[in-house]
């Protein structure tokens, strides 16, 4: 029975560790995306930082949980980047906040935010998008949607 209970114990352990490893996967392979559609930057800051060969919950930009290791917050504001937000950004699904504010977005914001069933706070301000706000934010759970009074954040 000692046999069984320890092979029980390591194959849970193991199950778990690839369970995990393949949530953070996830969360990376949504920003990998992200910064593929991210046309410039300054200083090459998420060039040289965001990569497969450095650990995800170390990205500039990116904060983590201590008790799932995912990606809970990502604020990627002031950073002077110029792109479009993909659909993929919708697979951050422990995503709380979301600060891509002063920055030069354009388009359309992915109407996969919807799918971010923890999101609370999304700040865009001072960007290019375009078009009305986004309808799915009424389904988004108290969201707080930072923007602008003075100016429309969608033009």
């Amino acid at each position: 029975m000692g046999k069984s209970f320890i092979f029980l114990a390591i194959f849970i352990l193991l199950l778990h560790d690839n369970t995990l490893l393949a949530n953070i996967s996830t969360d990376q392979a949504a920003l990998l995306a992200l910064k593929s559609h991210i046309s410039s930057h300054s200083n090459n800051i998420l060039q040289r930082n965001w990569s497969s060969f450095i650990p995800v919950c170390s990205w500039i930009g990116v904060t983590c949980s201590s008790r799932h290791h995912r990606v809970t917050v990502l604020d990627i504001s002031s950073m002077q980047l110029h792109g479009t937000i993909p659909p993929h950004i919708g697979n951050l699904s422990f995503l709380v906040s979301l600060d891509i504010s002063d920055n030069t977005f354009h388009g359309d914001l992915a109407v996969e935010l919807a799918h971010l069933q923890r999101l609370k706070v999304i700040n865009v301000t001072s960007n290019n998008f375009t078009g009305a706000i986004p309808s799915f934010f009424k389904f988004v759970t108290k969201p707080t949607l930072c923007v602008p009074i003075e100016q429309p954040i969608f033009r």
